[in-house]
């Protein structure tokens, strides 16, 4: 087994390393005067099982067209299997044509990828679980839920209720409120555009209670915001937001900042230098990918790693 990195995520591919006790591959990656990526795969893969761990975070096309390169020159160079480690899946949002005339991103993706040789998919908390059917490869679907459950766990939270801020993600939200043996509620929104929500209205009891919102990922902390912006007119103690991919680009940053939550729990599954006056703590997903790869490659049970507390995750 070798497992190599492209450069969305290094500090999260050697922490994997370090975690199964092996060393990361050496690559060479690097750009041509014209901005083109150039691969070269610095050891044998002849017959490997090989990992390419790869974040498709911005810059997204990028680090797509890095990741197809590296499958490339692996298929090749004769690797027996190839398995593409996205712990964030890009374009996961066009996920369907929900106006006219717009492309499905997220499946022509899945193409490209096994265009350019994967044999097997492993991600984490997809924005859409359908795009598991956009493969005719395995794909492994793995949660971040128990590596946050961990953390919220020993916060030994009072009176805690598990808010969605939407409605497509109660089942994300419901999952969570029967792992933390918490209550459930749901904020109805409208969104205005691709930047912008309008909330609406909470169904389901929070005032005086420990709120935590949950959703797979933020970018412009728009629908976060603006749920805790009237969780806290509704009454609500104190707001928890709790997002497996915080993207966060400047303007969610700014919202984060003047916004009325208390903490942001999130993954290392993007790579995110520290920000000033936004309290965020990123947890290690290193341990849960590692134990996937281990798994995968001896052909053992990937299952127990999908389920928690005698459910699954989601």
């Amino acid at each position: 087994m070798k497992i190599f990195s492209g450069t969305s995520n290094r500090p999260l591919a050697e922490a994997i390393c370090k975690n199964i006790g092996m060393e990361l591959g050496k690559c060479t990656l690097a750009a041509f005067p014209d901005g083109e990526t150039f691969v070269k795969i610095e050891e044998n893969v002849r017959g490997e099982d090989v990992y390419v761990i790869q974040s498709t975070c911005p810059p997204t096309n990028h680090n797509l067209m890095e990741l197809f390169i590296m499958m490339d020159a692996l298929r090749r160079a004769s690797a027996s299997r190839i398995t593409a480690v996205l712990p964030f899946y890009g374009y996961a949002r066009q996920d369907r044509k929900d106006q006219p005339r717009v492309p499905i991103t997220a499946k022509l993706v899945a193409n490209l990828l096994v265009a350019a040789g994967t044999n097997r998919v492993l991600t984490m908390d997809l924005h859409a679980q359908q795009i598991q059917g956009f493969f005719d490869i395995p794909v492994d679907h793995l949660y971040a839920a128990p590596v946050m459950y961990k953390y919220l766990k020993e916060k030994n939270l009072p009176d805690l209720v598990v808010v969605s801020p939407d409605v497509g993600g109660i089942k994300m939200a419901h999952a969570y409120s029967q792992m933390l043996e918490a209550g459930l509620a749901i904020v109805a929104k409208r969104r205005k555009s691709a930047t912008e929500i309008e909330a609406m209205t909470v169904i389901g009891e929070i005032r005086g209670k420990t709120v935590l919102l949950v959703d797979d990922l933020t970018e412009t902390a728009g629908t976060l915001t603006a749920a805790a912006k009237l969780l806290k007119r509704k009454g609500a103690r104190s707001i928890i937001a709790c997002v497996s991919h915080a993207l966060l680009n400047e303007m969610g940053i700014e919202r984060l900042r003047k916004s009325a939550i208390d903490e942001l729990v999130t993954t290392d599954t993007i790579l995110r230098p520290a920000i000033a006056g936004v309290n965020i703590t990123t947890l290690s997903v290193a341990g849960l990918l590692g134990e996937a790869i281990k798994r995968i490659h001896s052909n053992s049970s990937v299952t127990s790693l999908f389920e928690f507390k005698g459910g699954r995750t989601s």
